[in-house]
């Protein structure tokens, strides 16, 4: 199966990439990234020299160029991954968020359309469902109630899935997943900004009380599930993704300096987000019933595994932070 990935030098799409290439000996991959600030070169470097895959820069918004590269390519399937995806920037400017997210997925739906695309997979956030109370988790059924310019956007984008399922009979699913965390993630999102900033003894902000929860997920659990729903999903069928993993943002930060071995005393209390949804919690029991997907890290061996990698990869990080340097938390 030849599959377009869409934002593929970004965190999730680059280790969603290493896992399809391994995972599945006869694929093949084209990566089309526009590589704004988040996507980045060095994520996917080293599958350079793989034949099974190449890279494309471009804007999935760009309607000619999306026709032209779907005719060329004959692609069987598409999984897009690529979005603005902080909350922070959509609010200092939600119009990129709905250009990208709203008009770029409706972009590459059209190009499926009109060129056969078997299969189509959107990868969503659990940010789509707004914020949860002290009880009860995310189901496929809970209505949508985004809270951000982001979360509406990418709600947005996934009612256009569904339309083009329902309209026009695409085979397309949509997966929606909680806080992904792992190797390759850009140090604007709440672990590897507290692992930057730690390591140079540098203040760690935490928005508000550091009261919000979030339901944590390794970004290989994810891979794992994003590609069983791309293999064997029902058409028009939304799957939840979680870890099963709820921690308090203030013990993330926590831990990560122990583990890091730095004083609690680098926590910055900063004031709190713009509409800043308290708690998400994932119930993937549909994914785990229909296709067999259960996660395979606990979050105490995730964030260990994680951490020494940001350790391992000090060059990887310090390129990033000397082009773009860091800043905010999910």
């Amino acid at each position: 199966m030849k599959i377009l990935v869409t934002g593929g030098a970004g965190f999730i799409g680059s280790n969603y990439i290493r896992y399809r290439l391994k995972k599945h000996p006869g694929a093949k991959v084209v990566n089309l990234d526009a590589l704004t600030y988040a996507g980045n070169p060095e994520n996917v470097q080293e599958l350079e020299a793989d034949q099974r895959y190449s890279f494309v820069q471009g804007d999935i918004a760009d309607s000619p160029f999306i026709m032209e590269l779907f005719a060329k390519e004959g692609f069987d399937a598409v999984v897009n991954f690529a979005a603005e995806s902080h909350v922070d920037r959509s609010i200092a400017d939600p119009g990129i968020f709905i250009r990208t997210n709203v008009a770029g997925t409706q972009t590459l739906l059209e190009a499926a359309r009109r060129t056969g695309i078997k299969r189509f997979v959107q990868v969503s956030t659990d940010e789509v469902y707004g914020s949860l109370g002290a009880q009860g988790l995310f189901t496929e059924e809970t209505p949508l109630a985004p809270n951000s310019p982001y979360s509406a956007s990418k709600a947005g984008a996934d009612l256009l899935v569904r339309a083009y399922c329902e309209t026009f009979g695409l085979n397309a699913s949509i997966t929606r997943c909680s806080n992904n965390y792992g190797p390759y993630q850009f140090p604007e999102k709440l672990i590897p900004l507290m692992i930057s900033n730690a390591l140079r003894d540098d203040p760690v902000p935490v928005y508000g009380d550091g009261l919000n929860i979030r339901d944590w997920l390794h970004v290989e659990d994810h891979c794992a599930a994003v590609d069983l729903v791309l293999e064997r999903g029902a058409a028009g069928e939304v799957y939840n993704i979680g870890g099963n993993n709820e921690h308090r943002n203030i013990d993330i930060v926590r831990t990560v300096l122990r583990m890091l071995g730095k004083p609690e005393t680098l926590i910055r209390h900063v004031p709190d987000r713009l509409g800043h949804d308290r708690r998400y919690a994932i119930d993937a029991a549909k994914i785990t019933r229909e296709l067999g997907w259960t996660p395979s890290y606990t979050f105490d061996e995730g964030i260990v595994m994680t951490i020494k990698w940001y350790l391992e990869h000090g060059e990887w990080l310090e390129n990033i932070l000397r082009r773009h340097g860091g800043g905010g938390n999910k």
